[in-house]
């Protein structure tokens, strides 16, 4: 069958083990009475992740760092907001391995480091700000040309390491819940640059679970992060040689912009509630950026009767705690 051998591919693909892994999964009795939700409440606990303070894009630079040292390579380059997890995440990853870490972050240099700009900073990451998102890109690839006339060997790490590969840490993170024992009926995430939810679809049909995976944006509007999600499933097909459209992602895709509130890491009264009650139910700490407000889907979906009696119900946690502190 070409997923079972396509699931042998994804299992032998080169992976630096940068956290300790499996990342629990723990029931949430408490959050779940108090939002008066009759099915089954886990939550994927990747906030649990012990290397650089965790979160989701370890398990995609597990890959892509394995991968840039058997190219040589010496230098990653990535981008993001000021507060970015991601780039947080990346810059630990380069100091583990003895790499340089360059960052390009949108915004205005803060006066006070805090959060991850100041965690960026301990990891000895270098930091160039520029006005716009727009301009990330192009200046990623500018500091990737002085680096190569330097004599170094860079590697752009896009946004969110949402690449084919990248996107395959989370793949992997299915077949590890499935070896957990647990196989949810639905999984609700945090989505923006589309590497988590392309990941948990590629794995949810590699591992043969039917489960229904739905990410709420943090930012952009559905039909953008579709058109990410699928293309990154066609990227994740070349590579474990699959038929296209075999991973059926665009049947699989689904998600939610309606909790975006007034724009990207501004808390809303749900994101604002969601926060609370996993704190004050579960000890789940959730930032306003991405994982409160994927759980204010998750709340708003329970309320509204979404989720059936007997169903087991996943959020997976994304990480992003380190943003409470900025």
């Amino acid at each position: 069958m070409p997923l079972a051998a396509a699931r042998d591919r994804l299992l032998a693909l080169p992976h630096i083990a940068l956290g300790a892994l499996p990342t629990p999964i723990d029931d949430a009795p408490r959050l779940r009475e108090a939002i008066g939700m009759g099915a089954r409440l886990v939550v994927k606990r990747d906030d649990a992740l012990p290397f650089g303070f965790g979160g989701n894009k370890v398990r995609k630079l597990g890959l892509v760092a394995a991968q840039a040292q058997r190219d040589g390579v010496d230098t990653l380059i990535t981008c993001g907001g000021v507060q970015s997890n991601h780039c947080r995440a990346t810059a630990a990853a380069a100091a583990r391995l003895g790499m340089a870490c360059h960052i390009v972050a949108n915004g205005t240099p803060p006066e006070r480091l805090s959060g991850n700009a100041l965690l960026d900073q301990l990891l000895g990451a270098h930091v160039t700000y520029v006005a716009q998102r727009t301009d990330r890109i192009p200046a990623m690839e500018a500091l990737a040309d002085t680096l190569r006339a330097e004599g170094r060997t860079p590697l752009i790490v896009p946004l969110g390491a949402s690449t084919p590969l990248g996107a395959l840490g989370l793949a992997l993170g299915v077949g590890e819940i499935v070896r957990q024992g647990i196989v949810p009926d639905v999984i609700v995430h945090a989505t923006s640059s589309g590497g988590t939810q392309a990941g948990l679809i590629a794995g949810c049909a590699l591992f043969g679970l039917p489960t229904r995976v739905i990410g709420i944006s943090a930012d952009d509007p559905v039909a953008d992060i579709g058109q990410i999600v699928i293309s990154l499933c066609s990227g994740i097909e070349t590579l474990l040689a699959l038929p296209a459209g075999a991973l059926g992602a665009e049947s699989r895709f689904a998600a939610d912009a309606s909790f975006v509130g007034d724009g990207y890491g501004i808390p809303s009264d749900a994101s604002r509630e969601a926060q609370s009650l996993a704190a004050r139910t579960e000890a789940l700490f959730t930032d306003h950026w991405y994982t409160a407000k994927a759980l204010a889907g998750l709340i708003a979906y329970a309320r509204g009767g979404t989720f059936r009696d007997g169903e087991t119900v996943m959020f997976w946690h994304t990480g992003g705690q380190v943003g409470l502190f900025a």
